[in-house]
């Protein structure tokens, strides 16, 4: 049987993506297709063999096994243990292609089977399938996250990639996937494209953190505010405010700031109070502590048994 130089068959090179490949079978097939005037029906039988072979990822390998040694026209029979090694079963045919995709592919299928053709059904053709959707990992501050932002994003695309304008909307949360139609992997014989996930995540936060999806912000204050109580200043997602402490405000105690939190429409930000203990580093400091523990004589624990 003749060898079949399918890339040479097509115009392309060996290393070509799926869209070129589909790109150089459109532009052949609408030239040679029988129904045209000048249409040459073996040349586009030829071509279609092809794209069959190119454009199925499984098939396309198999051939590649073949290496280029091969050129068109050369006498050629498969290698030995070729068709068990790579999956050809006995079958049905491949529909008037020729010797050389009939022994390397039987039972696979050809135009009018599994495959597609971005030019119908007339004259055979495989059902067009759906490219393969794709994911991207995008990482946001909370900050960002939270007023939403334009990105420019890389996406492979075969052997290629391209750039991509995306839109972060406002108050995504972590873990949440955005899904671009029709932006993934292009679709194989006509078949549409697959789609684009764009999966959120949001980076750790300086001093804001989540419980399930409430916002919390630990709130450090001195025992003299605590005890006191008094106006303190803390940063929100929507700039800086003054909080007032209730005299005798416990650590650990919890106050809700309404439309200060997280989200599109922002919710509620809980602010816990943490009383931080200044250490008793020098000999002053201890002085001072021994005679706050003289003149108050306050034990935390006078309840216990």
């Amino acid at each position: 049987m003749e060898f079949q130089d399918y890339y040479q068959t097509l115009g392309v090179e060996r290393n070509a993506d799926a869209a070129t490949i589909k790109k150089a079978y459109r532009k052949l097939a609408g030239r040679y297709h029988p129904d045209k005037p000048d249409g040459d029906e073996t040349k586009f039988k030829a071509i279609s063999e092809a794209y069959e072979v190119l454009s199925d990822d499984k098939k396309r390998a198999m051939y590649d096994q073949l290496g280029s040694n091969y050129r068109q026209g050369q006498q050629f029979e498969p290698p030995p243990g070729f068709e068990q090694m790579f999956g050809g079963g006995m079958g049905g045919g491949a529909g008037g292609f020729s010797d050389l995709f009939e022994s390397l592919f039987r039972g696979q299928g050809g135009f009018g089977g599994a495959g597609g053709n971005p030019f119908g059904s007339g004259f055979g053709g495989a059902r067009p399938a759906k490219g393969q959707d794709q994911q991207v990992a995008i990482s946001l501050t909370l900050e960002v996250a939270m007023s939403g932002q334009q990105r420019r994003i890389k996406v492979s695309k075969g052997y290629e990639s391209r750039s991509l304008e995306v839109k972060i909307p406002a108050g995504v949360k972590d873990g949440q996937k955005i899904r671009l139609s029709g932006q993934g992997q292009p679709g194989r014989h006509g078949g549409p494209n697959g789609d684009l996930y764009l999966a959120i995540s949001l980076l750790p936060h300086a001093y804001y953190r989540f419980e399930d999806e409430q916002l919390v912000l630990d709130l450090p204050v001195t025992p003299w505010e605590a005890a006191l109580g008094g106006k303190v200043t803390l940063p929100t997602l929507q700039g800086k405010i003054q909080l007032t402490l209730p005299p005798n405000t416990p650590s650990g105690k919890r106050l809700r700031l309404k439309g200060r939190g997280y989200g599109k429409p922002a919710g509620d930000l809980v602010v816990q109070v943490l009383i931080q203990i200044p250490p008793a580093v020098s000999e002053e400091d201890q002085a001072w502590y021994q005679q706050m523990a003289e003149q108050r004589g306050f034990n935390p624990r006078e309840q216990w048994p």
